[in-house]
């Protein structure tokens, strides 16, 4: 068994005002942390791993296919492989959430 702690790896910000960090990657999946500021914006893009992940504090207002859908505190999503999508914070305070994909992203281009 492998333990990661939110606190051991390096936290990249991978846009302005986007902040993650990889933690556990195993065989079948990966585990990503995200801190996203208030305004700040994913822009859109695509992978293609399958994204579900769980958002424990704020609000991220998500658009896949041209339909926006507002992911809050307490709730969980799943992004299709290969859906484009992005995401953008338009509350006052910082969200923050969990990201698992499949199969793993070991090496997120982000990190670069």
């Amino acid at each position: 068994m492998e333990r990661v702690s939110l606190s051991e790896p390096e936290t990249v910000e991978a846009v302005e005002g986007v902040y993650l960090t990889q933690l556990a990657v195993g065989e079948s999946m990966s585990v990503q942390h995200f801190h996203i500021e208030p305004d700040a914006t994913v822009p859109e893009h695509s992978h293609h791993h399958e994204q579900s992940g769980w958002i424990y504090d704020g609000a991220l207002a998500f658009t896949v296919e041209g339909e926006e859908v507002v992911v809050s505190d307490g709730d969980s999503y799943v992004i299709p492989g290969d859906e484009p999508h992005s995401a953008v914070n338009r509350g006052d305070e910082a969200v923050k959430g969990v990201d698992i994909f499949s199969p793993p992203r070991r090496n997120p281009d982000w990190q670069e």
